[in-house]
């Protein structure tokens, strides 16, 4: 079995929850892409991240059925596990800054996957939705505290590939934090916790806490 580490990417302020990630850190064991989706796909994290270089932080990053230019979640936990900064993805250079308990990086929101934000009265409608059927990737959000900037959030990657409802969503939050050309304290899944801010230029950073797990 290929060695790999798991982290939880966006925890809430007590360490709890985030969303977890594996983490292949010699990718050269496996360089072909098909045996990389095939590992990522038996793992079955919403995201598996193969480290090709780590000190330039060059990085490869799958779902369990596809392989993605650019990911929120996979971004923050290997850029706090490899202490670079900068990762090199196929979207683009993505910023890097440790800062404290957050780790935040610095990308722009034409790299992320297209997806559905759909706004929601209040958060308990949030809180109530079911997970829709296959077919459309949704971030449902709302409210908590326009004023303070504080979302409600749960996403679904309408994917059919094991994946109902992904606990935290960094590429969704940005394109969120790009719609509403603001900072954001965003509370999704369970009780995951995701920070944004725009910055000058198009970019926006995205940021939350690592753990290792295993």
């Amino acid at each position: 079995m290929t060695d790999y580490d798991v982290l939880r990417v966006f925890c809430g302020p007590d360490g709890g929850y985030g969303n977890e990630l594996g983490v292949v850190r010699d990718g050269s064991v496996l360089p072909e892409r098909d045996d990389r989706q095939a590992l990522a796909a038996k793992l079955g994290f919403s995201e598996t991240v193969f480290v090709d270089d780590p000190e330039r932080g060059v990085i490869d990053i799958y779902t369990p059925t596809l392989r993605l230019p650019f990911a929120g979640h996979p971004c923050v936990g290997t850029a706090w596990l490899l202490d670079v900064p900068e990762l090199v993805t196929p979207a683009g250079l993505v910023g890097v800054r440790l800062d404290g308990e957050f780790s935040w990086i610095e990308a722009r929101a034409q790299w992320a996957p297209p997806r559905t934000l759909r706004q929601y009265g209040t958060a308990a409608e949030v809180d109530a939705l079911d997970v829709p059927p296959p077919g459309e990737w949704v971030y449902a959000w709302a409210w908590e505290d326009e004023a303070a900037g504080r979302v409600r959030a749960r996403a679904f990657p309408g994917r059919d590939d094991g994946i109902d409802e992904d606990e935290a969503t960094g590429a969704a939050a940005l394109l969120l934090t790009e719609r509403l050309g603001r900072a954001l304290n965003i509370t999704q899944g369970r009780g995951s916790q995701i920070l944004t801010a725009p910055q000058p230029h198009g970019w926006v950073e995205v940021g939350g806490r690592v753990f290792l797990e295993l």
